[in-house]
């Protein structure tokens, strides 16, 4: 790849040194994994070790301990899933950390891929008990297709569960990484007494507080006074560790960014156990900010005047004012608020007079921000997903990916009346990639079409529609089940064939959609001259 030359900086007053030096500072990572997890536990224990609040919650409200801030849209609480993506910032030692936490189910896929384009690096949780799932091991494969770096947590070591070395042993196999264990449980799963640290050898005891609400207490102590303490428990990880040193699971940071190697670590995210060695990890391991390549494949160096895209649109997060928020990762140059930068796509000034970090529901202004950060930007009606704002030397970056839509449904007001608040509901959630929302002459404005990868994101919109927007809807199903692409020639010889309907997406697309890969097959071999793209499949694979 090229790189572009940094030869224009955001304000005039911004020093390359500055610039490189805060961009150094930021780690911007993910917690992804299979559902249920633990990644908005994990989200909540880590704000609380890095002082952020003052008292962690859980997806699954237990007694005597609170929800989840980054959980806060009301589906999410009453179901204990996480359905929107909640982005966090905070410091940390000397480092910026922004966390972003994704959907975990795998009906909001496209989310958790669109916030995959914003980070440096990745902390995948897997299930002690279940070990590697069917949403981890895709989401791995989106992490290598992309070269973000992955930190493993062994989660719910507390809970009675799988042999840590059977656990290795599946890594290594299904993901094709190296596993390098950082720390090693002391203690089968189930009886979690600590870990023995195989950086220096000592053993961290941790200690359990009331419902896993505070910070568990920590004692560090040497190897003889471990076996003293913990007797067979402590003897087992050492001579387990033992192995581990045999096969040379040793961390190399190169391999590591290479995507050769993940580094290990085990945790109890609801008991706080473990929680500050991975913020230690994250910041001592995970890279910092690098250049990003734009849509011609050059790289934009961070140091180069200010450039960011839009990786996530969401609005009714405040029900008081109703407004759109739209987050964008920098990627290089410093970020002001009230700047006034150019929108890519339509080459027209974007003013940032409202900008924002944001916490679940609580959000704190932002002055200014540098490579590596998410800010949002508040009534932000004219930007879009994939979108790129930039100052200076102009860039654009490559658009988002667009899943192949399996599932497709007709959406009707059930008030004809509020006709108006459906169609502004209808292009809100469009815009905000909620669903792709299909439009057609024969079914008309009124029964737009929206096509998603798993349902319960029709439940999401129906949801929204009432709750947002005061347009309450029904749907109704419709039996397609394959969307490819077609072009203005070849469409009306693909609507005449027998069970096939063209629609036109918001962003001009025409899309086909067939009852069944069959019916796609035939047309394909009948008329080979038409226009019949396949889409991206959604298996983020």
């Amino acid at each position: 790849m090229s790189t572009v030359p940094s030869t224009e900086l955001a304000r005039p007053d911004a020093s390359t040194t500055e610039v490189l030096g805060q961009a150094a500072r930021r780690r911007t990572f993910a917690v992804i994994s299979h559902p249920d997890a633990g990644k908005s536990t994990l989200t909540e224990a880590l704000a609380l070790h890095a002082r952020v609040i003052g008292q962690a919650g859980a997806v699954h409200g237990k007694a005597g301990r609170r929800g989840t801030v980054s959980d806060w849209m009301d589906m999410e609480k009453a179901r204990g899933i996480s359905i929107t993506s909640a982005a966090l910032q905070f410091e940390y030692r000397d480092a910026v950390v922004n966390l972003l936490d994704t959907p975990g189910h795998a009906d909001f896929s496209e989310d958790t891929y669109r916030v995959l384009t914003a980070v440096d690096a990745a902390v995948m949780l897997i299930d002690a008990a279940k070990g590697l799932e069917a949403q981890t091991m895709k989401l791995f494969a989106v992490c290598k297709h992309r070269g973000i770096p992955v930190i493993t947590v062994v989660n719910k070591w507390d809970r009675p569960g799988k042999d840590a070395l059977e656990l290795m042993d599946e890594v290594s196999e299904r993901t094709g990484l190296t596993p390098t264990p950082l720390t090693w449980p002391v203690g089968i799963s189930g009886d979690f007494r600590g870990v023995l640290d195989r950086r220096d050898g000592t053993y961290r005891r941790f200690t359990r507080t009331a419902g896993g609400a505070t910070i568990a207490p920590e004692e560090t102590l040497t190897p003889e006074a471990a076996e003293a303490r913990e007797g067979v428990d402590w003897t087992r990880a050492v001579e387990e560790n033992e192995l581990l040193d045999a096969t040379e699971a040793d961390h190399d940071q190169q391999r590591f960014l290479d995507g050769e190697t993940t580094p290990v670590i085990f945790a109890s995210a609801v008991s706080n156990f473990g929680v500050g060695a991975l913020l230690d990890v994250l910041v001592d391991l995970a890279p910092a900010p690098a250049p990003r390549p734009d849509a011609e494949g050059a790289l934009r160096p961070v140091e180069a005047s200010f450039s960011a895209f839009v990786f996530k649109v969401q609005s009714g997060m405040d029900a008081a004012h109703r407004d759109r928020l739209a987050y964008i990762r920098i990627a290089s140059g410093v970020f002001e608020r009230g700047m006034v930068v150019t929108h890519a796509t339509t080459g027209r000034p974007f003013a940032t007079k409202y900008a924002q970090h944001v916490f679940g529901r609580e959000r704190e202004s932002v002055d200014t921000a540098y490579p590596g950060d998410v800010v949002g930007l508040v009534n932000a009606n004219a930007l879009h997903v994939g979108d790129t704002l930039y100052a200076g030397t102009k860039v654009t970056f490559p658009p988002l990916t667009t899943f192949a839509p399996e599932h497709f449904a007709v959406m009707r007001g059930k008030d004809t009346a509020k006709f108006k608040q459906f169609r502004r509901g209808v292009g809100q959630l469009g815009s905000e990639g909620v669903a792709q929302v299909l439009r057609s002459d024969r079914r008309g404005d009124q029964a737009p079409v929206l096509a998603v990868v798993g349902p319960m994101q029709f439940e999401v919109a129906a949801h929204r529609m009432a709750q947002e927007f005061g347009a309450p809807v029904e749907l109704d199903h419709l039996p397609y089940q394959v969307a490819v692409r077609t072009d203005a020639a070849s469409a009306p010889a693909v609507a005449a064939a027998r069970g096939v309907e063209v629609f036109e997406r918001e962003d001009g697309e025409l899309l086909a959609l067939f009852m069944d890969k069959w019916d796609l097959r035939s047309l394909q071999q009948r008329s080979p001259e038409l226009t019949l793209e396949p889409m991206v499949a959604a298996q983020l694979s």
